[in-house]
């Protein structure tokens, strides 16, 4: 019974790298966004090698808003600008890039007001809208190992 432990830890560790994978995806991203963090009202250049070289137009999306990429006179990279909404709301907006024949690409600009507007999220209360599903997940693993460890405690204190 010695191989319980050392499969537990097994477990654990493929657990812990699971957790990984959707943060090292996101890092992996060929679609840069100057600046990351912008206010309303704000310019924001989009750019990106993903296409190919012998494409020479995009589509975008940021915030319901349409915009164009297109060939900045370096070779395979599309360059375009959009303005985030005067009305937007603080937080991460997605922004989605299409061009031919089938590529999408995905990142996030953050958008932060100078001035607070409505309550101050300090943690409290209903959960913010966001997903949970890391925290989900996490609070099932450390369940699930808890779970294992008073199994074999249990099993340990029964044979003795």
């Amino acid at each position: 019974m010695r191989y319980v432990p050392a499969g537990a830890g097994i477990g654990l560790v493929l657990c812990a790298l699971a957790l990984q994978g959707p943060a090292a995806a996101a890092d992996d991203s060929e679609l840069r966004i100057s600046p990351k963090q912008s206010a309303p009202g704000s310019t924001v250049t989009v750019s990106t090698t993903a296409c190919g070289s012998d494409v020479t137009y995009g589509k975008g999306t940021a915030g319901g808003d349409e915009f164009h990429l297109l060939d900045d006179g370096h070779k395979g990279t599309l360059t375009g600008t959009f303005r985030i909404p005067e009305g937007a709301d603080s937080g991460s907006h997605e922004v989605i890039v299409k061009c031919p024949p089938s590529i999408k690409i995905t990142d996030t600009v953050k958008v932060q007001r100078s001035h607070p507007s409505g309550g101050v999220d300090a943690g409290f209360g209903p959960a913010a809208v966001g997903d949970n599903k890391p925290t989900l997940l996490g609070a099932t693993v450390l369940a699930v190992t808890a779970g294992g460890v008073l199994v074999m405690r249990r099993h340990r204190s029964v044979r003795r």
